[in-house]
């Protein structure tokens, strides 16, 4: 098969920011992580040269926030399926959802979630309300659409406030756990000021964070559990993986936050976890592949959804891969899996 690895990094001459070397630098704390950084267009390649190594024809196509590229590169190339890495178009998160739309309408195989699945996971509030409706425990939370003098939220301290529509944890730094309503109102005011959207303030669960790797289309299945050790996390931060955990390797919370997998659960949780993975990602009508990420209390002994995550990110040092690892899936056969359920939807297999 011919496969199209789709992307849109809009400003790709800035890929050399990424070669970063902590090597020798005084941080101020003693780095986890022995790294240079990653190369985004690099990891787009990889994912080309898997797929070459099973038999098919692949390219990349970086679209750069221009549909256009892909309408004159469809005419060109015709592939029989897009694996669509497309995400937060013109840097609007609710756009992302606009690229798989136009692959619906043209009737291209693709990989991945559809557009509904895609908005819907994005609206964090909506999100809950769908669990919620199913019997999925989520956190306690309200939804403002404006500021106020006073909030007055009914929920227990401490919370944590994030953007209602974000993606990759956008708005949810170090700051983002408040302990009294002074930091409440400055961080909501914040958030209003600063992303220009709703304000979702949730209760914070102390507890393990556990990331559940779900794969399939019909019959989707939960890969073993990969678990966040906030074990080594200084106590001036909150055990939450932040943006600057995700994605900013000189602060101290992006080498203080490890992955374990497989999570050393007992059976039980392990069990139910891997349960409700698969009933979120049913339910949210994801497609492929997703990560459902959630918390069991350490108070009430009890696991609680965070988000659902359709279309996770596939290099190969990211958590849904560690977790097809133990499931003793290759990095390439775990594309081809994922390339062969779309293909498998669009008749081309």
């Amino acid at each position: 098969m011919k496969i199209a690895i789709v992307y849109n990094e809009a400003y790709p001459e800035i890929t050399d920011e990424y070669s970063i070397d902590l090597n020798g630098k005084d941080l101020g704390f003693q780095p986890y992580f022995d790294m240079n950084g990653s190369d985004p267009i690099a990891e787009y390649e990889a994912i080309a040269d898997a797929f070459r190594k099973e038999g098919h024809e692949a390219y990349i196509l970086n679209i750069l926030d221009n549909i256009d590229i892909f309408f004159k590169d469809y005419e060109i190339n015709k592939p029989d399926v897009v694996f669509n890495l497309v995400e937060i178009y013109k840097d609007i998160a609710k756009l992302e959802m606009g690229f798989a739309g136009i692959l619906e309408l043209m009737k291209i195989p693709y990989t991945g979630a559809p557009p509904l699945a895609l908005g819907t996971c994005q609206n964090k509030t909506l999100t809950k309300r769908i669990l919620s409706s199913v019997g999925v425990r989520t956190a306690r939370y309200k939804y403002l659409k404006k500021t106020r003098k006073v909030y007055r939220l009914n929920l227990d301290y401490p919370m944590i406030v994030k953007p209602a529509f974000e993606d990759a944890s956008v708005g949810i730094d170090v700051d983002a756990v408040v302990t009294n309503h002074a930091e409440l109102k400055k961080r909501i005011d914040y958030i209003f000021s600063e992303y220009q959207q709703p304000v979702l303030v949730e209760e914070y669960i102390s507890g393990r964070e556990l990331n559940v790797a779900v794969l399939g289309d019909k019959r989707p299945r939960a890969l073993p559990i990969s678990e966040i050790d906030f074990s080594e996390m200084p106590d001036h931060l909150y055990n939450i993986v932040s943006y600057q955990a995700k994605w900013d390797p000189y602060h101290e919370s992006y080498h203080k936050t490890i992955p374990i997998c497989p999570a050393k659960l007992p059976k039980k949780i392990e069990k139910e976890a891997k349960e409700v993975a698969v009933k979120c990602f049913k339910v949210m009508q994801c497609r492929d592949y997703a990560r459902v990420d959630m918390r069991y209390s350490k108070k009430t002994k009890k696991l609680y959804v965070l988000e659902v995550n359709p279309n996770p990110d596939l290099t190969q040092d990211a958590g849904f891969m560690r977790s097809a690892k133990h499931a003793r899936l290759s990095y390439n056969k775990t594309l081809n899996k994922i390339v062969m359920l779309a293909a498998k939807r669009g008749g081309k297999i």
